[in-house]
């Protein structure tokens, strides 16, 4: 992945120690790493102080980011990491039963904040709740893994680099995690059949 020129240019000014460029990060990464990090732990206060204090840790230890990495995606993983932690802290983790899979498009469509019409604005919202609510039945591990893949889009061979685990436990927490929320999400399908 190539990093765009004032992304890289921000990045040479913090590694000279300029502060300004961190400004630049921010405005670049800001609200896709608090959607991320808020998807993982449903938790809106400790999204903010996760994505804040991952800039403060990008402007204290850029001397340590590798340059011939993109910036977004490592900075991702940073965030992600740091809310499963905080997660697996509040031992926040619900069992899951055994249900259906959901459709990775439409999981993807209703992770990211669209610009909705003014005319299925009330629709949109009550979707967005429904995902949110049914987010935070998964375990912090599953909520990641489909942040990972969904939100962010990083394919499964990159969600194992970010992730640390196996191949098999990655593709594990993605099916149960579309299991349960299948089930969940059942009254908003449009299509009758939904595949992998």
């Amino acid at each position: 992945m190539i990093e765009e020129p004032h992304i890289r240019a921000a990045i040479q000014r913090l590694r000279r120690g300029e502060i300004e460029g961190l400004a630049v990060l921010v405005a670049a990464y800001q609200i896709k790493a608090l959607r991320a990090a808020y998807l993982v732990t449903q938790d809106k206060h400790a999204a903010e102080d996760i994505v804040q204090a991952a800039f403060v840790r990008v402007y204290e230890r850029i001397a340590q980011y590798d340059p011939t990495r993109a910036f977004g995606p490592w900075f991702m993983r940073v965030v992600v990491n740091d809310a499963l932690a905080v997660c697996k802290r509040q031992n926040r983790q619900i069992p899951l039963d055994d249900e259906p899979d959901t459709d990775t498009n439409t999981l993807a469509t209703w992770l990211r904040d669209g610009g909705d019409s003014p005319d299925l604005a009330p629709e949109a919202g009550e979707l967005r709740e429904a995902v949110r609510l049914a987010l935070d039945t998964l375990t912090p591990d599953q909520r990641a893994a489909v942040v990972l893949r969904y939100y962010l889009g990083f394919n499964e061979s990159e969600m194992v680099d970010q992730i640390g685990a196996p191949p098999g436990t990655v593709k594990w927490r993605l099916h149960a995690a579309r299991k349960r929320l299948r089930a969940l999400l059942h009254p908003f399908r449009s299509k009758p059949a939904w595949e992998d």
